[in-house]
């Protein structure tokens, strides 16, 4: 039995995605983790590589199971929420270029009529849009072709209009009709711009915008009487008479103006009225009897109303942009750690808590406030202590010298064997349990740190100056701000070891494809 997923339903997903992460009832982060993702002669545990950061093409490719899931989540450093501002559907990135053929919106290409420069089954394949040098966005609506110059003209001049009516671009005669849509805002264009993709406003369809409301409104047909825009000549046949002829349909009120030549062969075709409710058209030429040399005219239908309706469906946007920037705003993002893998999580709890968090960053590291260590700790390597039941183990994923606070992950590579799974081993009863680091006098090795365990409260005092340590202490131990076993991971990605600074910034930028 032959089925295909449409373009539809990936676009519906990507919209219900973008719905999902805007209904408040959610929350969705970016979240940075695996500071120790092993190197050559140094591999450090489980998900790690010895040949992660040798080159750029070098980090495994993510497994998609529970128990990566749960690792993932065990080495993730810290997150930031996704909001409206930072979330926005894309598509493919064709800039106009002089002297470029640009294939013509049709809503019939497919796999027996191939778009006739890109040649693609598939409409959202072919290049039938452009951004401009001034981020403007344009939808080519008649590139000059027909049934005798089946490929069009070149483009000559850039569209740069914003009038609400198709409209020719220039005075060159290249027989091109573009239809404008957007301009990429500037807020936009910092964030989302890149060399691949175009940026898509947020909620076309109910946006207050002046310019996206004018656009919406001008493309409801059942406004404005004005479906459809062009009427294409597959062959012009011979014997006709020029005059205005009806369409008809399953819609009404389309009409076109048939121009002919001495033989009555049918040289242009413009829509005067393109009524409304079509999904098909036939233009009826009143013919009688039988039509010896019949024309062949097919009305292009836009989707949904019209031209600049819905451009999602129009433009075929069926992937989503995310972008968080990490900064050095918030002591939830310390500057001395580093990273290999990026992620996007769903909903995570609070704390020991069933309720979803929703702050705007978190911090899913433990943390110890020391006193004083005999030495730096180093981001990556392994820590312990000696506790009441036995053995503390952790990963230092960052060491603040100013206020010696140190943050750290537990994760598994510390309490499996030697080749990180759970193969038998003597000491298992001694090194295979999770324990909790403790405020005592114990010190943490190898650095020798010693715990504060005077301290509590979620600041303190350096010099003259009170310093935010962004999470809450008490007795010198503080707790993620979220409970690790829980939300749902929907994206991960394995990179690069990256060192943060802080005198940089980390700006991500991740692509969903539905």
């Amino acid at each position: 039995m032959a089925a295909v997923v449409t373009d539809q339903f990936r676009i519906a997903n990507a919209n219900n995605f973008v719905d999902s992460v805007l209904d408040t009832n959610n929350s969705y982060y970016v979240f940075l983790g695996l500071s120790n993702p092993g190197s050559s002669g140094n591999p450090i545990g489980f998900g790690r590589s010895t040949t992660w950061d040798d080159s750029p093409s070098s980090p495994p490719s993510p497994i998609d199971n529970f128990q990566y899931l749960s690792h993932y989540r065990n080495t993730a450093l810290f997150g930031k929420k996704i909001n409206s501002a930072n979330i926005r559907r894309v598509i493919r990135k064709v800039t106009w270029t002089s002297n470029t053929r640009y294939d013509m919106y049709r809503h019939d290409y497919s796999v027996s009529n191939l778009t006739p420069n890109a040649q693609t089954a598939r409409l959202y394949d072919c290049n039938y849009y452009v951004i401009n040098s001034d981020f403007k966005v344009y939808i080519c609506l008649y590139n000059g072709s027909s049934g005798s110059n089946v490929l069009g003209n070149t483009s000559k001049d850039e569209p740069t209009f914003t009038d609400l009516e198709p409209s020719a671009a220039g005075t060159s005669g290249d027989g091109y009709i573009w239809k404008y849509l957007f301009t990429v805002s500037p807020s936009d264009i910092i964030k989302f711009d890149s060399t691949e993709y175009i940026v898509l406003p947020n909620d076309w369809s109910t946006s207050s915008d002046f310019q996206i409301q004018s656009i919406r409104e001008a493309g409801d047909s059942e406004i404005n009487n004005n479906q459809i825009k062009t009427v294409y000549i597959e062959d012009g046949g011979s014997g006709y008479t020029s005059k205005t002829y009806n369409i008809i349909g399953d819609g009404t009120g389309g009409q076109v103006s048939i121009s002919c030549n001495a033989s009555g062969t049918i040289t242009s075709a413009k829509v005067v009225s393109g009524g409304t409710g079509y999904t098909f058209g036939i233009v009826d030429l009143e013919s009688t009897g039988t039509v010896s040399n019949p024309a062949k005219l097919i009305p292009i239908i836009p989707p949904s109303k019209g031209h600049g309706y819905d451009i999602y469906n129009e433009l075929g946007a069926d992937k989503v942009l995310i972008y968080a920037r990490f900064d050095d705003s918030t002591k939830d993002f310390p500057t001395d750690t580093k990273f290999a893998q990026v992620g996007i999580i769903k909903n995570p709890h609070k704390y020991n808590s069933s309720q979803v968090y929703t702050n705007n960053t978190y911090s899913s590291l433990g943390a110890i406030k020391l006193s004083s260590v005999t030495s730096t700790p180093v981001v990556g390597a392994a820590m312990t202590q000696t506790v009441t039941d036995g053995v503390a183990r952790g990963y230092v994923a960052s060491y603040d010298n100013e206020t010696k606070v140190l943050k750290y992950y537990q994760d598994r590579s510390l309490y499996f064997a030697n080749n990180y799974d759970q193969t038998d081993r003597n000491d298992v009863s001694s090194k295979g349990k999770v324990l909790s680091f403790e405020s005592s006098s114990e010190t943490i090795v190898p650095f020798g740190g010693s715990i504060d365990t005077g301290f509590s409260g979620i600041s303190t005092i350096i010099g003259s100056k009170q310093v935010s340590l962004g999470v809450t202490f008490s007795q010198g131990l503080a707790n993620p701000e979220i409970n690790k076993n829980t939300g749902d991971i929907i994206y991960i990605d394995n990179r690069s070891l990256v060192s943060r600074d802080s005198r940089q910034k980390e700006d991500i930028k991740i692509i969903l494809e539905f």
